[in-house]
């Protein structure tokens, strides 16, 4: 595949290494606003830190344009989901107020971005244009659209990593194409040199006046992110602090209180053992090369956090290799991976059954507990996604893609690589995916990581005075016990919609079928 335009080498973390001595320094600042300006175009990267498109621009000899821009009009783009838009709406506003702190300006905008970036650029005379690399495919052919554009006009282009470790292309496998199998590319990825320390916020952001005849600003709340009809995201609003202080802010609590027990803790879904970093880095509030850099210092200060700390980067090796795998495969999200699984017979989907799902009603309390997490905070604890997964996709035999879209619309971590791999390994169609015959029992699976009942009982209150032999397996228990529980299958929770064993057996039947 085409790198992505404006490809460069990866920058440094001081002002020499652009070449930068003080004098020179003093002469740019002095003669800045007679330079036309740098425009600094905002995408996945919403932070001053570690932004090396940002750092670049502010060492360039002009003032800054700094622009957003909503973009569901360009072809191939992929709508945000409502969660992820509500996320997207409070970053913004956190980034705006952020630039504004440091003297610049956040310059909102809604269209196709072909069309508003070059005018942008024409009207203010601009000389250079900065951001951050993507990765998917309609990405990519609008950066190298743009970037031939803006050159052709006479505008300096440049683009950078800000997403990743490692450039999918970095970590590489021989002559024999992109790794498909996570644990000898997270091998690979971890031999390469070290990406560096992360830089440091500017000190200043020296804005430039708007011009006139410039594409039309719009004002956030025209942006149109926020619920309409109702107010669906007070659970999101109680649960996050979106931004990069919220960001910064969850790592450094994660680093003091969950970071040692997360290989021991992390698939308990009741504990507090997970970052919950993942929204924040899916709109790059915080870069992976910070959280590495964090997570290495802390594990040399406190040796005792050496099992915690492997682990866990071994999941931010998880999301590298993901966008590994994307890079290569841009249709992740529509196509399988494994094109057998193009045969596989899926049902057409019982709307009673995908309601069920979708609404934590299946009477399966794991699945149901992750699916109510899911719509109150607009999260869900990974042990869950996958009892989740595996329910609708091998016990009620429903095409992946349908969950994909309804956790894309759901999940305020929709991630365009993550959502799409994590599904397609959960359905076995995907790089190093599960294997066809898995298929996690809700009742085990709850058993062993929430043999409490924890999870269970915050989710689904209408369960909490179950004993913990039952709070798992609710249709077996004894009368006596569920009525004095006051739980009534099939009023106040509802009765199981598959049987475990044979929609297990109907999986089987038809992934057997595909794989021969």
């Amino acid at each position: 595949m085409t790198l992505p335009a404006g490809t460069m080498a990866r920058t440094g973390n001081s002002a020499h290494k652009w070449g930068l001595t003080s004098d020179r320094k003093q002469k740019m600042t002095r003669g800045a606003q007679k330079q036309g300006p740098s425009i600094v175009w905002f995408r996945d990267d919403l932070r001053l830190a570690d932004n090396q498109a940002l750092t670049a621009a502010v060492a360039a000899p002009a003032p800054l344009l700094c622009v957003y821009i909503f973009d569901e009009e360009s072809e191939g783009f992929r709508p945000h989901g409502g969660a992820s838009r509500w996320w997207l709406h409070h970053s913004l506003a956190a980034l705006g107020g952020e630039i504004s702190k440091k003297g610049g300006r956040l310059d909102l905008f809604r269209g196709r971005a072909k069309d508003i970036l070059p005018a942008l650029a024409a009207a203010a005379s601009a000389g250079a244009a900065f951001w951050t690399r993507r990765y998917g495919g309609a990405e990519i052919a609008l950066d190298t659209v743009l970037k031939t554009r803006l050159v052709a006009a006479g505008v300096k282009t440049q683009s950078f990593n800000g997403q990743l470790l490692h450039e999918p292309w970095e970590v590489k496998r021989g002559a024999r194409g992109s790794f498909m199998v996570y644990s000898p590319y997270w091998r690979a990825a971890l031999a390469l040199p070290d990406a560096g320390a992360p830089l440091d916020a500017p000190e200043k952001i020296l804005a430039s006046p708007y011009s006139r005849g410039a594409p039309k600003r719009k004002s956030l709340d025209e942006l149109g992110l926020l619920p309409k009809r109702c107010d669906w995201a007070a659970g999101l609003s109680a649960n996050w602090r979106p931004g990069e202080k919220g960001a910064q802010k969850r790592l450094g609590d994660f680093l003091a209180n969950g970071l040692q027990a997360y290989a021991s803790a992390r698939d308990r879904p009741a504990d507090d053992a997970i970052s919950r970093l993942s929204p924040h880095l899916r709109f790059g509030e915080i870069s992976p090369r910070q959280i590495f850099a964090a997570v290495r210092a802390a594990e040399t200060e406190r040796p005792e956090l050496k099992a915690g700390a492997s682990k866990f980067l071994g999941e931010l090796g998880w999301r590298e290799f993901n966008y590994h795998v994307f890079f290569s495969h841009p249709n992740a999200a529509t196509t399988n991976l494994q094109r057998r699984f193009d045969a596989m017979p899926w049902r057409d989907p019982p709307l009673h059954e995908l309601k069920a799902w979708r609404r934590g009603q299946t009477g399966y309390p794991l699945v149901d507990a992750g699916m109510r997490e899911l719509w109150t905070t607009g999260f869900m604890h990974n042990r869950a996604r996958m009892a989740a997964a595996s329910f609708l996709v091998k016990h009620l035999l429903i095409d992946w893609r349908i969950g994909e879209e309804w956790f894309w619309d759901t999940l305020c971590d929709a991630d365009p690589a993550n959502n799409p791999m994590n599904w397609q390994w959960v359905a076995g169609s995907g790089a190093d995916a599960a294997p066809y015959f898995r298929v996690f029992n809700p009742v085990l699976q709850g058993e062993k990581f929430d043999p409490r009942g924890d999870y269970v009982r915050r989710w689904i209150p209408e369960l909490a005075a179950l004993p913990d032999k039952w709070i798992h397996k609710p249709w077996a228990a004894p009368a006596a016990v569920l009525l004095e529980a006051r739980v009534e299958l099939g009023k106040t929770y509802p009765k199981p919609v598959v049987d475990l064993a044979d929609g297990r057996d109907r999986a089987l039947k038809a992934f057997e079928a595909v794989r021969r």
